[in-house]
């Protein structure tokens, strides 16, 4: 099981804004690997992209993705996508698109690094990105980033509350450190 938490709504403005700031949202195509409900692809809606892709392998939260945008009333629609994240059945303009994502942490044994396809699927298909990771995850997306065509441009520290949902979590709930990497591909 991967381990994926939702993007808090907090950090999902602060990322979109943050992107919307470095001229990465308005006007471009944005792609939201791996959406879930849609916190991040509903959030860049708001800021003038050309167009909105959701992509996520569960119907679940796609469903719920669907109905979250409904509430929101955007003027730019979101298309939704069900595939693996890690294997995009789209192909954009790279130079045009930016990819925003809240990828599986992989901080557990056997699941170390399950961000790096999401990380090569965000540079095969697109000229920046904007990424979550478990802190402390920095020289590894500033390597595979360099690795794979790519400069980090930017990291930001984040914090966000996570619920108990995994067999390994101890507490009903806990904060936990993140980091958000702005990463230029070429």
């Amino acid at each position: 099981m991967a381990e994926q938490y939702r993007t808090p709504p907090d950090l999902a403005a602060h990322l979109v804004h943050r992107a919307d700031l470095e001229g990465d949202i308005q006007d471009r195509t944005v792609v939201d690997l791996g959406c879930g409900t849609g916190m991040l692809a509903l959030a860049a809606t708001l800021r003038g992209p050309e167009t909105v892709v959701g992509v996520d392998i569960d119907p679940g939260p796609l469903s719920t993705a669907r109905a979250n945008e409904r509430k929101v009333g955007s003027t730019t629609s979101v298309s939704w996508v069900r595939a693996d994240a890690t294997r995009v059945p789209l192909r954009p303009s790279v130079a045009g698109t930016t990819v925003v994502m809240n990828p599986p942490f992989g901080a557990q044994s056997g699941n170390e690094h399950a961000d790096r396809a999401f990380l090569a699927t965000a540079a095969e298909i697109a000229s920046v990105s904007y990424s979550l990771h478990n802190a402390g995850s920095g020289e590894f997306v500033e390597s595979f980033a360099a690795d794979n065509g790519g400069e980090v441009t930017h990291a930001f520290a984040a914090e966000f509350e996570v619920p108990y949902q995994f067999e390994f979590h101890d507490d009903a709930s806990r904060s936990i450190d993140a980091e958000l990497y702005r990463i230029e591909w070429r």
